[in-house]
């Protein structure tokens, strides 16, 4: 934290990520699964929870073992630290759902190299107690979350009709093969992006800004 400059809430730590820091619409990390395996809902969620899990558990001993690692090791530890959550969630979704876990494929162990967890792990755990951490990463967890589970719902409903599997039109619907397809991905990431931005930039704080430059 900047000297002199007040320490934010844990209501604002939460909606750092979630929301003015989402790690997918603003920071634009951990694009590899977003645009890999959110084909449907189902499989949007399942990442973004298990992501989530592992943001969390590393948060928590990073932030409580902060004064005993040393600092030349730390990023070293702290990849054993995500690699061994990633193992445990792993290992969970595999005893849970056959299904979901062969649909992530080797998405899940990639979570290990996921640069948003390893940059929360650096920047903010090493720094704070655990409650702030914690905070932290559970936003910047839902916010990754929704960030998937709002691509894969897109490319469910237009590539195949559906959403979390329910058929949502009649027969005669033909469904957007490109959707299912990896264009599909960066073209609905796009679609987001914009979508995203846009609304951000309408926001009263923008708007007051844009005003205030055009006067000046």
């Amino acid at each position: 934290m900047i000297p002199g400059r007040q320490q934010p809430t844990n209501l604002e730590e939460f909606l750092e990520g979630l929301w003015k820091q989402n790690p997918v619409f603003v920071m634009v990390l951990g694009l590899c699964p977003a645009l890999a395996v959110t084909v449907s809902a189902v499989n949007a969620l399942a990442m973004g929870a298990a992501t989530t899990f592992v943001l969390l558990g590393s948060a928590l001993l990073v932030s409580l073992l902060r004064n005993f690692i040393p600092r030349e090791v730390r990023i070293a530890t702290y990849i054993v630290i995500i690699a061994t959550f990633v193992t445990i969630v792993d290992y969970l979704i595999a005893a849970i759902s056959l299904t979901v876990y062969e649909a992530l494929g080797p998405f899940i162990q990639l979570i290990v190299v996921n640069c948003m967890i390893l940059g929360r792990a650096e920047a903010h755990s090493s720094k704070n107690p655990p409650l702030r951490a914690l905070t932290n990463a559970l936003g910047m967890g839902l916010g990754f979350s929704l960030g998937l589970l709002a691509l894969g719902s897109v490319r469910e409903i237009f590539g195949s009709g559906s959403l979390f599997g329910i058929a949502l039109f009649g027969a005669d619907f033909q469904p957007w093969v490109v959707m299912l397809l990896p264009p599909g991905g960066f073209f609905v990431l796009g679609a987001w992006l914009l979508l995203f931005n846009w609304w951000r930039a309408r926001t009263p704080a923008a708007l007051k800004a844009a005003e205030v430059q055009s006067h000046g």
